[in-house]
Order: structure tokens, then C-alpha cells, then sequence
């Protein structure tokens, strides 16, 4: 985007837009959980998905298992949050064909 100049309003429009593959599948918790416990919960997720049980199964199946830790995808979300504005909402709606 650099290369090309494009403006910022664009680029805030395709980090929106783009967001939605990076966050995959994710696995959410109600607001309000302490953070201990949401430490908690991200360590066992990450855990999990090193499981050779686990990625074994996924090999069988030809499953891709390519997590993003629950801190990546937390700063992607304030990204994305932080980007937004009624113009570049507005816009990913035409693009929706909302």
C-alpha cells in the first residue's frame, strides 16, 4: 500500500475487510472474565494445539492447525476497532452488498 500510496481511508477499509480471515475460528468468552482466568483458558487452547493426539487426527484429516494465540487476535481485534470509522463501515456494507 505504500508502494502504491493508497490512502488511508482505503487502507482502513481492507484492514477491516481482511480481519475477518486472519481471526480464522476463534473461540470467545463472555465479557467480564477475570484475566486470570482468561490466562488461564489461552494457555490450555495453546496447549491443546500442540497435542500430538490432536495434530496426529488433524494430519488424518487433512486439517491445517495454524493457531493465533488469544494476544494476537486480541490486538487485531483493537486494530480493527480502532480503525473504524461510519465512512469505512459504510463502505464494507456496499462491498457486503448490504
Amino acid at each position: 500500500m505504500n508502494e502504491y500510496k493508497t490512502p488511508e481511508k482505503d487502507r482502513q477499509l481492507l484492514t477491516m475487510v481482511l480481519a475477518a480471515t486472519d481471526f480464522g475460528r476463534p473461540i470467545i468468552a463472555p465479557p467480564g472474565v477475570a484475566s486470570d482466568k482468561t490466562k488461564i483458558l489461552r494457555e490450555a487452547f495453546m496447549k491443546s494445539m500442540k497435542d500430538p493426539e490432536l495434530l496426529a487426527e488433524a494430519k488424518k484429516q487433512n486439517l491445517d492447525i495454524t493457531p493465533s494465540s488469544g494476544e494476537e487476535l486480541e490486538g487485531l481485534a483493537k486494530q480493527v476497532m480502532a480503525s473504524q470509522n461510519p465512512d469505512v463501515i459504510e463502505r464494507v456494507k456496499k462491498l457486503l452488498g448490504e
